[in-house]
């Protein structure tokens, strides 16, 4: 159950939003910018919303961050009345502490990393 006590949220991106992410040091992703805040999943959310929106898709990024390196989050009830950590604010890309290559599995959806949850060297 995903919880405010959290130590990781997770940023899904495609290949080009990373790249943009990694020139411009701040993410800006379509549905963020509508929204307005930046969404974010938990480790038990992250594998879902990669596969209701990224199915299909090449070269999706997993894009972990330490929630005490970020500003506040707020927890939002979202997608079947699950609490979702939200960004009101810009994502700092220098605030991840890790990033993944996602393969895609054989429903087209990615498939996550069993290092995940691992800490950093």
């Amino acid at each position: 159950m995903a919880s405010m006590e959290d130590a990781h949220v997770y940023k899904l991106l495609t290949d080009d939003q990373w790249r943009a992410a990694e020139a411009s040091g701040v993410t800006d992703v379509p549905i963020d910018r509508e929204d307005g805040y930046v969404h974010f999943s938990t480790a038990e959310q992250v594998g879902e919303t990669a596969a209701k929106y990224f199915s299909g898709l090449k070269d999706v990024r997993l894009v972990r961050f330490p929630v005490d390196r970020l500003p506040p989050l707020k927890w939002e009830t979202s997608r079947g009345g699950q609490l979702f950590p939200h960004l009101y604010g810009r994502l700092q890309i220098a605030k991840a502490d890790a990033v993944w290559r996602l393969a895609r599995g054989e429903d087209g959806a990615p498939v996550m990393p069993e290092d995940m949850n691992d800490e950093p060297d």
